[in-house]
């Protein structure tokens, strides 16, 4: 009886051991993990772009010249808001006012707060006889690794 139970406990350990050599082999055999590098992603460009309309002939000026001009700047300082908001979001204030169950009053306001810096002009062009449009873009990767630094 004992010499059954040592064989038995012999061959137990000895496949253990098997075991332990094959799955140390198994592991060594592995190919080495891989750690995936973050700034690989980050050399891709990640554009975004916003547009910017502001109509001619409200535009200051004396001549018809001069409001195109005013309205070529003020569309690119729309399209730059329209960039703030998308980088940093905007800030939304709502009311609504009920009286007797009914709806009397609902307004919001809207604001945005922020810079961007590497934006660059994709185009300033004129839409139809009085309006004139800004497209920006910027690249958020960049604005990302300038937040970082």
């Amino acid at each position: 009886m004992r010499l059954l139970f040592v064989v038995i406990v012999a061959a137990l350990l000895s496949g253990c051991e098997t075991a332990w050599i094959t799955a140390n082999e198994v592991v060594d055999k592995l190919p080495a993990p891989t750690i995936e590098n973050d700034t690989s992603k980050s050399g891709a460009a990640d554009w975004v772009q916003a547009t910017g309309y502001a109509p001619i002939s409200l535009q200051p000026g004396a001549t018809r010249q001069q409001k195109v001009v005013m309205a070529m700047r003020a569309s690119k300082l729309r399209a730059y808001q329209e960039l703030v908001g998308v980088v940093h979001g905007q800030y939304i204030f709502g009311t609504t006012t009920v009286q007797d169950m009914v709806m009397q009053r609902d307004s919001f306001k809207a604001a945005v707060a922020g810079f961007v810096r590497g934006a660059r002009v994709v185009k300033t062009y004129p839409i139809q006889d009085d309006t004139y449009a800004t497209i920006l873009e910027v690249d958020m990767s960049q604005l990302q690794r300038a937040w970082i630094n």
